[in-house]
């Protein structure tokens, strides 16, 4: 058995691939429409890692995609360095829902309420501010 993808419902592709591939810095790797169907699938993936992807599904008629995906869990990816990340997902209007104030971990969440959790690569960094004395923002 092999892992191939994560399937994502968004409800709109602009937002969402601003969110996935300008700020997370996902690539596309493949788009089908599929106009009989009224649906578009966009697969992304890590720039080093094209074999875990994630399936970015959008219905053209709209999607009632509830209050987010907290029953489904979470997206996680590792990071170089958290606190530059999170510096650069802050600046492009990504609320850091959970800071890393451990030098270890935070969270963000896509348009479309998805959790996505940030992992430092290697050994936590040392706490340093604004971080370490940052509340928590929304849920994650």
């Amino acid at each position: 058995m092999k892992y191939l993808h994560t399937m994502l419902r968004i409800r709109d592709i602009d937002e969402s691939m601003n969110f996935y591939c300008d700020a997370l810095g996902l690539k596309e790797v493949k788009r089908i429409e599929v106009k009989e169907g009224r649906f578009t699938l966009i697969f992304l993936s890590a720039e080093d890692d094209e074999s875990s992807q994630i399936e970015l599904t959008y219905n053209w008629d709209g999607d009632e995609l509830g209050l987010g995906s907290r029953n489904f869990g979470h997206l996680a990816y590792q990071v170089d360095n958290i606190y530059e990340t999170c510096s650069r997902l802050q600046g492009l209007g990504v609320v850091i829902n959970r800071p890393p104030r451990d030098g270890h971990m935070a969270f963000v969440r896509s348009p479309d309420k998805v959790s996505v959790e940030l992992l430092q690569k290697g050994s936590p960094l040392a706490p340093v501010e604004p971080w370490m004395s940052m509340e928590n923002t929304g849920e994650w």
